[in-house]
């Protein structure tokens, strides 16, 4: 972890001790402790870390109207009881197009409308609420969705 921790030694003198890791990865889940010496005092505290990831399957660049797989997954130790997504803010149905099961959600014809911000909402039997976003990107033809287009003479025309 050596290249992706720092301490503000800034910050030591009134008295932060916070440790920055970036990036974060799923390995960096667990205890961390901390401990101050200073004169003969000593004091100590313990922050467990806990970590979520959303991975894409296949992975990036995904095309459109080819399936894809979004899985949500926290190190948190609880049973999982509710997963919910959320796509540019509102809650996504189970239908047809969208499946959620166990943190993942399957998307078989991915359609340019569908590229943005998705944002996965765990709930576990210990009622705790973890959450993280994915922003998916989705190549494909965004365009007019007639195929005869109109322009005037002497115009320009995208």
């Amino acid at each position: 972890m050596r290249h992706r921790v720092s301490v503000q030694d800034s910050a030591l003198r009134n008295g932060n001790f916070s440790l920055r890791i970036d990036p974060v990865r799923s390995d960096d889940a667990g205890l961390y402790e901390a401990q101050v010496a200073y004169n003969t005092e000593v004091q100590s505290c313990q922050v467990k870390l806990g970590v979520i990831t959303v991975t894409l399957s296949p992975p990036s660049p995904v095309v459109e109207n080819e399936p894809l797989l979004l899985n949500c997954n926290s190190s948190h130790q609880a049973s999982l009881v509710e997963t919910c997504w959320f796509h540019n803010r509102p809650l996504v149905p189970t239908s047809r197009t969208f499946c959620s099961l166990h943190g993942a959600l399957s998307i078989f014809r991915p359609a340019m409308s569908d590229a943005g911000f998705w944002r996965c909402q765990l709930r576990y039997s210990d009622n705790e609420i973890i959450s993280a976003t994915y922003n998916l990107q989705i190549l494909g033809f965004d365009g007019p969705s007639k195929p005869v287009v109109y322009v005037a003479a002497g115009s320009a025309a995208d």
